[in-house]
């Protein structure tokens, strides 16, 4: 992949939701960023998308927004059902993605990808901002650096309450709904950073009606004893907290541990410290635009911080998850 060095770095967005308008209103505030097309299936609703956020070029089809010679990275916003295709059509036209996690519905699809995208040398990265917001950064250095001593264990959660209505698309099988790939593929990465992939994987999980997971709870060990206790849940309000626990300390996250504002430091025989992070510029997602384009930039076809290893470690525990709760989508 050659370095894009002398000019901006023009974008194209794949969908018109709300994490897709998010993203367009953090991008436009990254320096050396172009917001350049946009594409949905229909032409008016991408059309408006465009109007409304001053975007110079929308196209009714991927197809067309794959052809632009002009777009060099895409980022996609389709439902989780729509990441596979729809990434694999990009990086077969050249284009760098950047694809919303969860990066597919499944192993074997993240697989395909990550090997496409290696055969012919085009950047590929998941947008799990966990991995590069810069407190979670902090945490692991501590962590890292022996701060806790040795860690025994990790404990994450992330939930709310979501009413079950059939077609929505957190409740739908047909786009990859449920708790699990929407909200516990957080608590599952961010374990994940600190312990590296589990040798072993529990679960159990409370199913819909509608045949996904309304709420499932994990235990996974890891190599050398440590375990990860962790759960997601659209029926139950949750506190977004996080407890890193070691032979020496722990380090609690009160709120929000997929991008916290601070954490806590507690070890033995001293007073807890606690440490606040930069203030955060938008929605968060500028960070996984700013790597992407440093990248693109260097002529990296993967992010050091997100490698592509990570991301399919994450998605071979998300199918042992759904293995032992009995989720599976069309298709599979």
């Amino acid at each position: 992949m050659q370095p894009i060095t002398d000019r901006p770095i023009r974008w194209g967005i794949l969908a018109t939701g709300g994490i897709a308008t998010s993203f367009v209103e953090d991008l436009v505030a990254v320096p050396g960023a172009e917001v350049f097309a946009v594409a949905s299936r229909r032409t008016d609703s991408a059309r408006a998308f465009a109007d409304r956020h001053g975007i110079p070029h929308a196209h009714g089809s991927l197809a067309d927004l794959a052809a632009d010679p002009e777009v060099d990275v895409v980022y996609v916003a389709t439902p989780h059902s729509a990441h596979h295709a729809g990434t694999k059509l990009l990086l077969e036209a050249g284009k760098a993605v950047l694809c919303e996690k969860p990066f597919t519905l499944n192993h074997g699809q993240a697989a395909e990808l990550v090997s496409l995208a290696r055969k012919r040398e085009t950047f590929l990265m998941e947008a799990m901002w966990t991995y590069l917001d810069p407190t979670v950064r902090r945490i692991t250095e501590l962590v890292a650096d022996g701060a806790i001593g040795e860690v025994r264990t990790v404990q994450a959660e992330f939930g709310f309450v979501e009413a079950e209505v059939p077609g929505h698309r957190l409740w739908d099988p047909a786009v990859g709904g449920g708790a699990l790939l929407d909200l516990g593929v957080y608590p599952v990465a961010f374990a994940q950073l600190l312990l590296g992939e589990p040798d072993s994987v529990q679960a159990q999980a409370r199913l819909s009606g509608l045949g996904v997971d309304a709420r499932t709870s994990m235990l996974l060990g890891h190599p050398g004893g440590a375990t990860a206790l962790l759960s997601c849940s659209l029926d139950a309000q949750c506190g977004q907290r996080a407890s890193i626990q070691g032979s020496a300390g722990r380090i609690e996250i009160d709120r929000d541990f997929f991008h916290p504002a601070g954490f806590t430091l507690h070890r033995p025989g001293t007073e807890p410290e606690t440490f606040h992070g930069p203030a955060r510029i938008g929605h968060g997602y500028g960070l996984e635009a700013a790597e992407v384009m440093r990248c693109l930039r260097a002529g990296e076809t993967e992010s050091p911080l997100v490698p592509h290893d990570s991301t399919l470690a994450v998605m071979r525990t998300l199918d042992a998850v759904r293995e032992r709760t009995g989720v599976r989508y069309p298709g599979e």
